[in-house]
């Protein structure tokens, strides 16, 4: 059973700045220190609960090569997007962005977000987006439109193991964050189908459990090449 000691391992799904109602560290750096974490992505609280351009702002203005942007985008038409113009976006020097589409009450598929995202699969970017904030079908809609974007989704958890999987079948440019898919052999299982080099790890945290995910990727019953990818392989491909 391989275990990650000296393995690089970056985590795909971070959050950093204050989090609503909940007394929460607002600097993710002391936890990746102690689980090994080498670096995250990160996308800024504000820009989820609040207003995504000044959490894009402070996001940008980190300065940390540890924690890597993943501003959040909110396809619309002129005066009411953030940023305000598509072309924002493609100046921004990231490989992922970050769609809330439920939160931020937008349509995934609709006529503003095609457009914007056919752009940002030109550009080779990849689109991080929850599993609560769409559903399966939206998701395959959005790649029968749009077959070359890639699409990280986060935070599938485990009770939804079969969509999830029907997913991967269908769409091969989606790639699946483990953090939790916390069932038993249930990171292997899709590994065995669809290929360690479309599982990255991520934890959600400090909204989400950081330990709990790191004990998974200590403990994945696969070949080190395949755990390696999980830990930050499979990620820096898609960055």
């Amino acid at each position: 059973m391989p275990k990650l000691v000296a393995l690089p391992v970056v985590d795909a799904h971070r959050l950093v700045g204050p989090v609503p109602f909940d007394d929460l560290p607002a600097d993710p750096r002391p936890d990746m220190d102690r689980l090994g974490i080498e670096a995250a992505c990160v996308t800024h609280t504000l820009s989820l609960y609040a207003d995504p351009a000044a959490g894009n702002e402070a996001l940008f203005a980190l300065g940390d090569p540890r924690l890597i942007p993943v501003p959040v985008v909110v396809p619309g038409v002129p005066g009411a997007g953030a940023p305000a113009a598509l072309d924002e976006v493609l100046d921004w020097d990231v490989r992922i962005v970050r769609l809330c589409p439920e939160r931020h009450r937008f349509e995934l598929t609709g006529p503003v977000a095609l457009r914007w995202l056919a752009a940002m699969a030109a550009r080779d970017l990849t689109v991080a987006v929850d599993l609560e904030e769409t559903s399966p079908a939206g998701l395959r809609t959005l790649a029968a439109e749009l077959p070359d974007l890639r699409v990280l989704l986060l935070n599938p958890g485990y009770r939804r193991l079969r969509a999830v999987a029907e997913l991967m079948e269908a769409i091969p440019n989606l790639w699946l964050e483990i953090g939790t898919v916390n069932t038993q052999r249930g990171v292997e299982w899709l590994a065995e189908r669809y290929g360690a080099d479309r599982l990255v790890f991520g934890t959600g945290a400090p909204v989400l459990d950081d330990c709990g995910p790191r004990f998974l990727l200590d403990h994945l019953e696969l070949e080190a090449g395949e755990v390696e990818l999980i830990a930050s392989g499979t990620l820096r491909r898609l960055m």
